[in-house]
């Protein structure tokens, strides 16, 4: 595994129990609505993580493009069909989206490396 990947999923990990430990019953179910939101339903998984990848690029956040990018990679999505959302979501976006673009390229790559 990329050492890129490694460090992300350690510290997301590691960050996520120690906030969960905290026990606040918002932020669980803020991420429990956030993991179920995602699983099959009129829409399968593969639409809903590139939706979620694009509100993501859109909105600017890394951790998210990543995560998403990661999710669809394990799901079996094709890089052209990621880089067709991620292409949506620079028209969205605008030019403001294009380093999101380059750093979802580069975790890409090294999804498929690993």
């Amino acid at each position: 595994m990329s050492d890129s990947i490694k460090e992300f999923n350690d510290y997301r990990s590691k960050m996520n129990d120690k906030i969960l430990g905290d026990n606040n019953k918002i932020i669980k179910r803020i991420f429990n609505l956030d993991t179920n939101a995602y699983t099959q339903g009129a829409l399968d998984t593969k639409t809903k993580e590139l939706l979620g990848l694009v509100a993501s690029a859109v909105l600017r956040c890394d951790d998210c493009v990543k995560y998403h990018l990661e999710t669809s990679y394990k799901i079996g999505l094709k890089k052209e069909e990621v880089v067709e959302a991620l292409s949506i979501a620079t028209l969205v976006g605008g030019t403001i989206v294009i380093p999101h673009l380059r750093r979802a390229y580069e975790y890409w790559d090294a999804l498929e490396a690993q």
